[in-house]
């Protein structure tokens, strides 16, 4: 496993984890303990993770939530299994809507192939992956926030009324049982208060690392929200919260 493999899977551990030890580390990574200490020292220097005594700490983004082209690439493999997952929910003629996050942009590649098939959007990777496609692409028109790489939009500027979204694709970055799905920015989460009003069936496409997590504002209750799509690394105890509601947990096979 080379160097940089290495460490994009430590960051991934310490995602989920946020505190592991010197010998789980090298158990997990099978490695020794002479090449876990440069991929410390390195992911150190770089201000990813925090060396505490006898083990590492993942640094928290220090205002929150960490930037798009850190979150295209964390958690990669998961993300990717959620789109397979999502994909099979979307069926040729649909209208839907994939909202601005990597996990939805990971749906987009999947989608190309599917027939008269509509996509609503404020992502501009998911413009820029389906652009040449067949699709029938509608771009929410508003305010670009340049390093998410999205739009963002308000009933004065883009009639949301007017849109009959049949599914949904809504990333969060926080899901909690009694709170539902939260996001760090007001802007993002006031255009998902209102493509989950306004959609049919609503989708949320989250990693497993965003249970537990509450943050800024709050989006929707899990009693507007149908499914939830995740990874497989999600919690046992989880799974378990899920059937006492209405939303249904869907958990990649991959």
């Amino acid at each position: 496993m080379l160097p940089v493999e290495r460490q994009k899977k430590m960051i991934d551990l310490l995602t989920i984890k946020k505190v592991m030890k010197m010998p789980e580390l090298r158990e997990e990574l099978g490695i020794s303990i002479d090449t876990l200490r440069r991929d410390i020292n390195a992911l150190a220097e770089q201000g990813k993770l925090k060396k505490i005594y006898g083990g590492i700490k993942l640094v928290e983004p220090k205002f929150g939530e960490a930037s798009m082209e850190e979150r295209m690439i964390t958690h990669l493999d998961e993300k990717t299994a959620i789109a397979k997952k999502c994909d099979a929910f979307i069926e040729d003629g649909d209208c839907i809507y994939l909202d601005s996050g990597s996990t939805t942009y990971q749906i987009a590649k999947y989608i190309k192939e599917k027939r008269n098939l509509t996509v609503i959007t404020n992502s501009v990777p998911v413009i820029l992956e389906l652009m040449n496609s067949a699709i029938e692409l509608i771009v929410i028109g508003g305010k670009v926030r340049k390093k998410e790489r999205s739009v963002v939009t308000y009933d004065y500027l883009f009639n949301f009324h007017q849109l009959n979204i049949q599914k949904a694709f809504i990333c969060a970055s926080g899901i909690t049982m009694d709170k539902g799905i939260s996001d760090y920015n007001v802007e993002e989460a006031l255009a998902r208060k209102k493509i989950v009003a306004l959609s049919h069936e609503v989708y949320v496409a989250a990693d497993s690392s965003k249970f537990g997590k509450n943050v800024t504002v709050n989006i929707a209750g899990l009693d507007e929200i149908d499914y939830v799509v995740t990874d497989q690394k999600v919690d046992q105890e989880v799974i378990k919260q899920f059937d006492e509601v209405e939303t249904e947990l869907v958990v990649s096979e991959e």
